[in-house]
């Protein structure tokens, strides 16, 4: 790590996957809220897709430019590992948040996310009253190849793993829109699907749009937040969602590269949660997710 010039200022650059989802508001606020705390530069950034070829090159162009530090969306460990050990050989200190494969792999310093299988089985948890023994379920998720999309249906399936369900997986799209389009055919398809779980924010919001077009009820769960989403459960369209509180990913990333900087603090995990939203706490979650911390 190499000694600051008296009086500079701190750069820090976030890179996340999907940047322009509402899921990232949050991330953005409580990044904005750290850096002001700390007296620190920080921008957010990132593909619009899944794009790790993209998202490296990005990280690259930072380092060439002269960052400190650069928090990443580490959804493939390998895929990240040799960007991760470039910033390492030039004494900048990498950690991820909201998704951070295999630590070890990748070479992050610490990884800010939701425990991803345990999320899985805390939605499990929450919904299996409410999916009887046998059923037909549809579970989906909005994109291949994400490490975390991919331990939450694990954890799901693991959770309801005495129920007797079978399972119908599918990949929807990131969009939501297209993604209830996808889940309205395959639901068309297969009149015997009585419910829809879901992993991530786009495929969520695409379950619930499509059970709001459903001549016939179908349940729906999943996970992350945003104001379709919000609005979904209000109207009973979604049963709940499971929040990874995307705040702390953006505060805590701050915080604790600038104490590794500064002072040689050493970065450690941080569990970011599974708090279940539904219709007996949606109005105050909707009143701090408009205000940017939810």
């Amino acid at each position: 790590m190499a000694p600051l010039e008296a009086g500079r200022r701190l750069k820090l650059l976030f890179i996340a996957v999907n940047c322009d989802e509402d899921f990232f508001g949050p991330v953005r606020c409580g990044m904005a809220d750290a850096a002001a705390l700390m007296g620190v530069d920080a921008e957010f950034t990132g593909t619009v897709g899944v794009d790790a070829i993209g998202m490296a090159a990005i990280a690259r162009l930072g380092l060439e430019q002269g960052v400190d530090g650069l928090a990443i969306v580490v959804f493939d460990a390998g895929a990240f590992a040799p960007v991760i050990a470039e910033a390492r050989g030039r004494g900048v200190p990498v950690v991820a948040f909201n998704i951070g494969a295999d630590r070890d792999k990748a070479g992050t310093l610490s990884s800010i996310a939701q425990d991803f299988p345990a999320a899985g089985r805390a939605l499990a948890r929450r919904v299996a009253a409410d999916i009887g023994p046998g059923s037909t379920v549809l579970l989906t998720m909005h994109d291949p190849g994400i490490s975390a999309l991919e331990e939450r249906r694990d954890g799901i399936k693991a959770g309801l793993a005495n129920q007797g369900i079978e399972w119908v997986e599918t990949v929807t799209s990131h969009y939501p829109e297209e993604a209830a389009r996808h889940i309205l055919r395959i639901l068309a398809q297969r009149p015997d699907i009585s419910a829809v779980l879901a992993t991530g924010q786009a495929d969520t919001e695409g379950a619930a749009l499509a059970a709001e077009l459903m001549s016939r009820p179908v349940y729906v769960a999943g996970f992350d937040l945003s104001p379709t989403i919000l609005r979904l459960i209000e109207a009973g369209h979604l049963a709940c969602t499971t929040d990874q509180q995307p705040y702390t990913q953006g505060f805590y990333p701050v915080i604790q590269l600038v104490l590794h900087i500064r002072y040689g603090l050493l970065p450690v995990d941080m569990d970011a949660g599974a708090a279940i939203i539904d219709r007996t706490n949606v109005a105050r979650i909707g009143a701090l997710s408009a205000a940017g911390f939810r």
